[in-house]
């Protein structure tokens, strides 16, 4: 029987905290300042060191086979972690899946990987189930704009230094994609797994969609590809079966409640039939006594 995710009740995050001294009476205006709000540099630093220090801790328990302490360690680690550092709180979001998935609390491994991506794509959009930035990109986005793929890039910088630090920057900003479409892989592996375990037409419709997002990203190591090919040869018919299911029962339910209206007047849905139109494939309703 699969097991369910109780977990305790959780800390607060770590949000900056407003001076109240610079509130007004604008409540829209507050929450916006609220949000774009960040700790001091200094301070920032030392949450997240808090946070990967408890991330460590949850990662021997996962390893150690204890995944509903893990949950419950990654939880003190999110707690840890100011909430708009997005890389930092997708990757434990993930690992918490990943904790579902062993407990086969399927639902909770869904909710986890979904707020992983969700994270992500705050970061690097994904467009059109492609793991490249493409059209969709923000122009605002400084990530997005940046780490695009192009052949040459054209340095601006005026002198070495600059230059070099230029060089820098670009080196940085790509190995945050490298590291971003690595943890959106592994969130979307997990997402696929659970919701291909859940079942149903709508969940196993999701899981068809993910492995078709996996199966075009090329960094996606060889074993996993396997997983990937092999899901979406064996999806297809699963889908089809549980929405076929899922509308038969739709149907007979509909029928069911059809009849209780023209019962009273001697008639039933029996008595009505519905014909396609093969040149239009419109219905037309035909009475029959």
């Amino acid at each position: 029987m699969a097991a369910e995710h109780q977990p305790g009740p959780r800390q607060d995050r770590k949000e900056p905290v407003q001076d109240p001294h610079t509130q007004d009476d604008d409540s829209d205006s507050d929450e916006d300042e609220f949000h774009d709000a960040r700790f001091p540099a200094e301070e920032e630093a030392r949450l997240l060191k808090e946070s990967q220090e408890i991330k460590k801790e949850a990662n021997s328990l996962f390893t150690a086979g204890c995944y509903d302490q893990a949950i419950s360690t990654y939880d003190r680690a999110l707690s840890s972690c100011p909430n708009y550092l997005d890389y930092d709180v997708a990757v434990l979001r993930s690992n918490i899946a990943a904790c579902c998935l062993k407990m086969e609390d399927w639902k909770a491994a869904i909710d986890s990987a979904t707020a992983s991506l969700d994270r992500l794509e705050k970061i690097i959009p994904m467009t059109d189930g492609e793991n490249e930035i493409g059209k969709g990109k923000r122009a605002s986005d400084p990530v997005a704009t940046s780490t695009e793929h192009t052949d040459v890039v054209e340095l601006s910088a005026s002198d070495a230094e600059a230059e070099e630090k230029q060089l820098a920057q670009l080196k940085d900003l790509d190995t945050q994609r490298t590291n971003v479409l690595r943890i959106r892989a592994k969130s979307l592996m997990r997402r696929a797994k659970a919701k291909s375990n859940l079942g149903g037409w709508g969940n196993l419709q999701g899981a068809l969609e993910d492995y078709q997002v996996l199966s075009s990203m090329e960094t996606l190591p060889s074993d996993e590809k396997r997983i990937v090919q092999k899901a979406l040869r064996e999806l297809p018919p699963r889908v089809n079966e549980a929405k076929d299911k899922e509308v038969g029962e739709m149907m007979s339910k509909m029928k069911e409640l059809g009849n209780g209206f023209l019962k009273p007047f001697g008639l039933s849905t029996d008595n009505f039939k519905f014909v396609q139109d093969p040149n239009t494939g419109g219905y037309s309703m035909n009475f029959q006594s």
